[in-house]
């Protein structure tokens, strides 16, 4: 591993170690990320120490203990700052990564925010590469996680697992950073594996620390099982590629058997959750060796315990789509018509494109080209808007 890799790895053990100690996370953060600097430079010149976590909390916990005797002495109180130092080379056995995310999740603060400051303390991401991934300028990430700071201190939380856990929001966090790296909301490419990958690793972690989760097998199932298809989505070009279109020799092999792993163990010994069913959906299609292979009826009854589990604009699409494969377009547009109604799916481009794509199948190419269209103009995403635009143009073409 390098070094880089290294310290991103050694960062929430670091920072959840410092905040355990100290509670301040706003001084305790500045203090970690002196210490990733001064590692950065030494690591290189002199290479790794024996232990290079207990190093960097040593040196973190220097430069905390010396921001806080400047403040003290402002305060008059630095004498009994000595007294905080801890013994050199003390470290702490336990790994407080997983109490970190939850800190990161807490229930007051916004989602936007959660990830925001779960990217910064626990991925160590830069608040300029947060700001490129989202495409959003480095001043409202900043604002965000400054304000999600301090509502964590004016909360008055404490370092520790909250009585009745958050991992629920944890696992939603790390879904959403995922499904924005595979698939952005809007911007010129379709993936931004910054994302994607980092949504991997820190799931990898949760998954190492909670291994009789089933829900965090789940969702670290689904990522590998998702993401498994992504060098064969997008062409030379940048055009996507729908699923039924991909070259499935593309798709990372290994990166399936994993998922396929992991969903096997969790299936057999944990109680079933949304993030499983996914999983196994994700796993149907992997499985296919042919698009036309595909068993939509096993995946039309994965929806229908997904949308009893965890019900959803996206699952309620999703379903119709497969509902259309095992029962004809028509029963698709029948629940399409039922459905659009939801507040949540009302103009929304894959109401359209999904409408286009079952008017298609059932031979109306005048009506799939212009649903295509309506889709490519509500899309906020260059490479969708793409796809569509080029699906309308292929479809009238054969009219």
């Amino acid at each position: 591993m390098s070094v880089e890799g290294l310290l991103r790895e050694l960062t929430p053990q670091v920072l959840g170690a410092l905040v355990r100690r100290y509670g301040d996370f706003d001084s305790c953060e500045d203090a970690v990320q002196e210490a990733l600097l001064a590692a950065a430079v030494q690591w290189k010149q002199e290479g790794l120490p024996r232990d290079p976590k207990g190093w960097l909390i040593t040196v973190a916990s220097r430069r905390r203990i010396e921001l806080w005797r400047n403040e003290a002495a402002r305060r008059r109180r630095e004498e009994s700052a000595a007294a905080m130092e801890p013994p050199a080379g003390a470290v702490p056995a336990a790994d407080d990564t997983l109490i970190l995310l939850q800190m990161c999740c807490h229930p007051a603060l916004t989602p936007d925010s959660q990830v925001a400051l779960t990217l910064r303390a626990v991925g160590g991401l830069t608040t300029a590469e947060i700001a490129r991934a989202f495409l959003v300028p480095e001043a409202t990430v900043a604002q965000r996680i400054s304000r999600a700071k301090q509502r964590i201190r004016a909360s008055g939380s404490s370092f520790s697992l909250p009585p009745s856990g958050r991992l629920p929001a944890v696992l939603e966090v790390l879904y959403l950073i995922f499904n924005e790296g595979y698939t952005a909301s809007s911007g010129p490419s379709l993936n931004r594996v910054e994302l994607s990958g980092e949504a991997i690793r820190l799931t990898r972690q949760l998954h190492a620390r909670l291994p009789s989760e089933g829900e965090v097998a789940g969702l670290l199932a689904l990522m590998l099982l998702t993401d498994a298809r992504r060098p064969a989505r997008v062409r030379d070009d940048g055009t996507l590629v729908p699923l039924a279109e991909q070259q499935r020799g593309l798709w990372d092999s290994a990166a399936i058997a994993e998922g396929d792993a992991l969903l096997t163990r969790t299936l057999a010994t944990a109680p079933i959750g949304p993030y499983q069913v996914q999983a196994a959906i994700a796993a149907v299609h992997d499985g296919a060796a042919t698009a036309e292979e595909t068993d939509w009826r096993q995946i039309l009854g994965l929806y229908d315990l997904l949308r009893a589990l965890a019900p959803g604009p996206m699952v309620t699409l999703n379903r119709i789509v497969a509902l259309a494969m095992v029962s004809g377009p028509s029963a698709g547009l029948e629940e399409l018509a039922r459905a659009e109604s939801e507040p949540a799916l009302a103009g929304h481009h894959r109401v359209h494109a999904v409408r286009a794509h079952l008017l298609e199948l059932a031979g109306d190419r005048e009506g799939a080209a212009a649903g295509y269209e309506l889709a490519a103009k509500a899309t906020l995403s260059d490479p969708e808007r793409r796809y569509l635009s080029s699906r309308a143009v292929a479809v009238r073409a054969r009219s």
